[in-house]
């Protein structure tokens, strides 16, 4: 008993001093790495001079080093040209990007090459926090708008061939194309971003994958003038948490199935969504032509519309082009679930399932569906799609 009380007594006192030695080794770990701060190979803040070759040194230098490294990104305006970060033959697999600046690109958007702006290659185990990158992509916009010769623009942020990745409390500004792309990677967390372009801004995605395996978007804010998440063709395991979407055009699967052999989409949780006046909700999207792509095992759950045009779609009759020969779409589709879906619709026909007269869809669950528009009762139009309802669904499913 006088054991059992004195351990009770004193088991307060342990944990505050085991927390306090935590701490201490933490500390003490954080401060055994090594830091490279850009401004001390040569990045100056003024906005006007490229630090390019200052940022290159300083990977070369937290590649190299044995222990944990951090670039460090002071506060001011750092003007960058395209870069590209490769990891090929970087030995250290724990690499922060710091930044408490501001990135901004090359006001010429012919700078770029049509590519993309800032590139991680091939690296494992690189975390960015914090942070502005400023695309200056009004430009570019605007030469597209007249109709000129003009080229596609950048992405402002790529990783591609890498894995255990993160990126937190990052902001994308005004990318000339797509602001964040992750494309054929593995292990990657996304949270706490905030993407910002006009609505009338084109081919500006927030966030696309692609070829992708074990990918979390969480916590964000995106306002853009395309998709707010774009998923391409090899997706798998991607789950996508808690996003503010407007403007933009929606959460979009697709689009898919352009070529005739091309992997398929499989596993993608969409959840906790607010729509605010997008072009689209939850979109699946198809080139109607022939194509070995599939997509299958997709949960739309708990998402809010507000005077969202197409709240619910599946258009498997994509044909964009003048020259594009409308076919039935090869792309195979199915398990998809819509569940707790709420809000307003702009237009009657708030859910729209236009599936492959070929390949029909097949296993839609609606399930606690609840859109209206004008304050009436909204439409459902189905075509080629077969499936379940249960709970309350309104519009009554056509299914």
């Amino acid at each position: 008993m006088t054991i059992s009380i004195l351990h009770c007594l004193l088991r307060p006192f342990l944990i505050i001093l085991l927390t306090i030695l935590s701490s201490t080794s933490f500390n003490s770990a954080i401060s055994t790495g090594a830091n490279y701060n850009v401004v001390s190979f040569g990045a100056n803040p003024d906005g006007k001079t490229d630090c390019a070759k200052a940022f290159l040194s300083a990977w070369q230098k937290a590649c190299g080093s044995a222990q944990p490294a951090t670039i460090y990104v002071p506060p001011g305006r750092f003007l960058l040209g395209k870069v590209i970060f490769v990891g090929g033959e970087c030995s250290n697999k724990a690499i922060t990007v710091t930044i408490d600046g501001t990135l901004v690109a090359p006001s010429n958007y012919n700078g770029n090459d049509d590519s993309n702006w800032i590139v991680f290659e091939n690296v494992d185990g690189v975390s960015v926090h914090g942070g502005l990158l400023d695309g200056q992509g009004t430009s570019l916009w605007a030469c597209k708008k007249s109709g000129g010769n003009c080229p596609s623009g950048a992405t402002s942020l790529e990783f591609t061939n890498s894995k255990n990745i993160m990126v937190a409390g990052l902001t994308s500004l005004n990318s000339q194309m797509f602001h964040i792309v992750i494309y054929q990677c593995q292990h990657v967390k996304v949270q706490g971003v905030k993407v910002m372009a006009p609505a009338n801004s084109p081919n500006t995605d927030g966030i696309h994958i692609a070829g992708s395996d074990d990918v979390t978007i969480l916590n964000s804010n995106i306002q853009t003038g395309d998709d707010c998440v774009s998923v391409g063709a090899g997706t798998t395991n991607l789950w996508v948490e808690n996003i503010a979407c407007g403007p933009g055009h929606g959460i979009s699967i697709g689009s898919l199935g352009q070529d005739q052999n091309e992997a398929g989409v499989q596993n993608v949780t969409v959840k906790t969504i607010k729509f605010m006046g997008t072009e689209n909700g939850v979109r699946i999207k198809t080139w109607g032509k022939p194509s070995n792509a599939f997509v299958k095992g997709i949960l739309f759950q708990h998402a809010v519309m507000v005077d969202v045009q197409n709240p619910i779609v599946i258009d498997q009759n994509y044909c964009p082009d003048k020259g594009c020969s409308r076919q039935a779409s090869g792309v195979k589709i199915s398990d998809v679930t819509y569940q707790d879906i709420h809000g307003t619709s702009a237009t009657e026909v708030a859910v729209k399932f236009d599936c492959s007269s070929k390949n029909p869809c097949s296993g839609i669950q609606l399930e606690d569906v609840k859109l209206t528009y004008n304050n009436q009762v909204a439409q459902a139009s189905c075509q080629n799609a077969g499936g379940t309802s249960q709970g309350y669904v309104q519009p009554q499913s056509c299914l």
